[in-house]
């Protein structure tokens, strides 16, 4: 990634690009080097951004950023609490999510990480009104000025701590998300969310990508893959100790029955 500046230029692949030629073209536009290079020039999607933006703690993958919103049905408007902010990765995806109605509210206990993850917010999506960053620790418990909730997504090491708090916290359909690397991180936290009596149709599932190599009458799987990078739970807030739900009034519900 390049930041273009008046008067600057970049060295790329042992050539020279000078800024003046890009600023003020349109996305797609061609430039050489002084190699005689020929580059193509777009300005990065999220997904690029964050492969490439600064890091205090480890990244959510870009693969598993659409999953995320998907399976924790971030939607526009909606009320989410974040932990931990890490260096802003899955901020990112949730704030573009809500949209201006919503509200993002990020716990980081760390600083130094949380400073990181402002810089790279900014950075990409300019000011974002939707955003509270807090230094906070959610093993604590959520804020009550954060409360009512509709969704808890969680990117910390112990999320089974987490999941009385939530109960708290979250209205009832709402959606508890949590995003670890390892098999005894999830299993605690489904135990944890079972035995609360608060929470139903509790689901793990992980992502793995493959890309594919196609060259005229050569098309076959890449060699490598992206393959596990954590377990996605997601878990529904119910209203008393029953796995199946439906609606006071009219609209449409989903019914599963009581296992």
């Amino acid at each position: 990634m390049i930041v273009l500046r008046v008067g600057g230029t970049s060295d790329l692949r042992g050539g020279k690009v000078d800024h003046d030629a890009l600023l003020g073209q349109d996305e797609g536009a061609t430039t050489r080097s002084t190699r005689g290079e020929r580059f193509l020039v777009v300005r990065p999607t999220l997904a690029e951004f964050i492969l490439e933006m600064p890091r205090g703690a480890q990244v959510v993958y870009p693969k598993d950023l659409g999953p995320i919103l998907v399976g924790a049905d971030i939607f526009p408007g909606a009320r989410v609490l974040e932990a931990g902010t890490g260096s802003g990765a899955l901020t990112m995806a949730l704030l573009r999510a809500v949209g201006p109605g919503g509200r993002v509210t990020s716990y980081e206990v760390r600083t130094d990480f949380a400073r990181i993850a402002e810089q790279n917010i900014r950075r990409f999506l300019g000011a974002a009104d939707a955003l509270i960053l807090r230094q906070h620790d959610v093993y604590a418990g959520v804020l009550p000025e954060d409360r009512p909730l509709d969704r808890i997504v969680l990117d910390v090491p112990e999320p089974w701590r987490v999941v009385e708090h939530a109960a708290e916290a979250l209205v009832p359909g709402g959606i508890f998300f949590s995003y670890v690397p390892t098999v005894p991180q999830v299993a605690r936290t489904t135990e944890a969310l079972q035995q609360s009596g608060a929470f139903a149709l509790v689901e793990t599932i992980e992502v793995l990508m493959r890309s594919w190599n196609i060259e005229g009458q050569s098309v076959r799987p890449a060699h490598r893959m992206v393959a596990h990078t954590g377990f996605l739970t997601t878990a529904r807030r119910i209203q008393g100790h029953h796995t199946f739900s439906a609606a006071a009034e009219g609209g449409e519900v989903a019914v599963e029955a009581d296992q």
